[in-house]
């Protein structure tokens, strides 16, 4: 078949794209990438010419764990492959255990639950509003570490048909006219970026389990957020999945499929494979585009463009919220409430309620210690040692370990506070009312909220 007559031929210009075809869309195309992991057939729809070739090349050479391209692309932790497709990287709040006191530093399936816990329907405690501040109740089923995470059906994502058919097309074209050039820099963009999403996708996401301390704090405890408190009680296993599990990319999972058992790649494999790819890609883009036809040049901007629009409607969602979804679903889908108090001081006595309402203490003192613990710990820039709030923490303190007091009768001004001032009398019963409030909502109406935690155990 001769060649069709080659449009533009008469034109003197030429597209030089070696500057900018390799560097530009490469945060769209990564973001794009991580949702391999979150949708069910994902992998196999990445057929298309992508940009960003020196992004891709960056971060999958520190997948590859390699000295050679040190220099080139410099390492980064945490975990390469997890911080560049949007699964770490991220600290959660801090973690205080209830009965210990320990505070530790928590990771990114803990930052997913914070923002989890914000999507559940709130229930607004009546009291004194200043600073509004969310209390969560989150309650912990036994974990399943060999389950991978659950993934989406691929209809919830738009078709990745659009690009690879686009890119086919331009391919077609740069072909009918003998641009050979153009034509092999698309079809090699549409097998690199193919075969590193099928790669990438090959392994499935689990939760990675901690290493087991003889000396770890139990459950339960508390995440202290800036404007989310949650707090965490049921199984350890559970609890510990949240606070000081994370996220790990399983290429050796065992399926159904004969094929996909002979494909069993560790970090390094899956690095080394897609940056030997890209790395070709970027450096035969900067050698051959100039090279080819103005037609062909511009076949290759469509393609890329085509992609790159993709890519950044991909971007545009909620990867967090996704992934916290999943998480919870592979989590069993644990039940959850969330709180709405007016004040800290509020916030953190209720905190302290529902952290100690089914724990036993070995002698008072202990009790008394790991209440105040929390209180400390809820209201950091309170000075407790002197003053009101001393007062106020101690009647606090007291009233927790009295669950029988219905009357609350410990949260009230007695002769011991004669020596107050007015002022001081005045913030005193202000900080007392609080208490009262959260202490109050709970006697009338945690049954509701606790039962329906035992029905779905009963379920489970």
């Amino acid at each position: 078949m001769p060649p069709l007559s080659l449009p533009l031929a008469s034109s003197h210009f030429t597209l030089d794209l070696s500057g900018v075809s390799c560097f530009f869309g490469g945060e769209e195309a990564i973001s794009a990438m991580a949702t391999v992991h979150l949708y069910e057939g994902r992998r196999w729809l990445g057929w298309y010419n992508c940009p960003g070739t020196f992004s891709f090349a960056a971060r999958f050479s520190q997948m590859a764990n390699t000295r050679v391209w040190d220099g080139l692309f410099p390492p980064k932790s945490p975990p390469p492959v997890l911080l560049g497709l949007g699964l770490d990287g991220k600290m959660g709040p801090n973690y205080i255990a209830a009965l210990s006191g320990t505070m530790m530093h928590t990771g990114y399936l803990a930052y997913l639950a914070v923002k989890r816990s914000k999507e559940v329907k709130e229930v607004l405690i009546p009291g004194r509003l200043t600073n509004p501040i969310n209390v969560a109740y989150l309650d912990m089923g036994p974990v399943d570490y060999h389950a991978p995470l659950k993934r989406l059906p691929l209809s919830r994502t738009p078709s990745g048909f659009v690009p690879m058919v686009i890119s086919a097309v331009t391919c077609v074209m740069c072909a009918l006219v003998y641009d050979w050039f153009s034509f092999s820099m698309i079809l090699l963009g549409m097998a690199a970026s193919g075969l590193a999403t099928f790669v990438v996708g090959q392994g499935r996401l689990k939760i990675k389990e901690p290493i087991r301390n003889s000396a770890a704090d139990p459950p339960p405890g508390v995440l202290l957020g800036e404007d989310t408190v949650l707090v965490i009680k049921g199984d350890e296993g559970g609890v510990n999945a949240i606070t000081r599990g994370r996220f790990e990319l399983d290429t050796d999972l065992q399926t159904k499929n004969k094929f996909d058992r002979g494909l069993q790649r560790s970090y390094s494999a899956v690095g080394a494979l897609c940056l030997f790819l890209f790395t070709t890609q970027l450096i035969l883009q900067l050698l051959l585009i100039p090279r080819g036809t103005l037609f062909g040049q511009i076949m290759f901007i469509v393609s890329l463009s085509a992609s790159w629009m993709y890519n950044y409607f991909l971007s545009t969602f909620d990867r967090e919220k996704i992934q916290a979804k999943l998480l919870f679903q592979t989590l069993g889908n644990p039940q959850m409430h969330r709180f709405c108090v007016g004040t800290r001081p509020m916030m953190a006595v209720l905190v302290c309620i529902l952290l100690f309402d089914d724990v036993e203490d070995s002698c008072a003192q202990e009790g008394q210690d790991r209440r105040l613990g929390i209180l400390n710990a809820c209201l950091p820039f309170i000075n407790s040692t002197r003053g009101v709030w001393k007062r106020w923490m101690d009647k606090v303190v007291e009233q927790l370990m009295s669950p029988d007091d219905v009357s609350l009768s410990r949260l009230t001004i007695g002769d011991e506070d004669r020596t107050l001032s007015e002022t001081e009398k005045a913030l005193l019963l202000t900080l007392l009312g609080d208490a009262r409030a959260a202490f109050e909502w709970y006697l009338d109406n945690w049954t509701m909220y606790s039962s329906s935690n035992n029905n779905e155990a009963a379920k489970g």
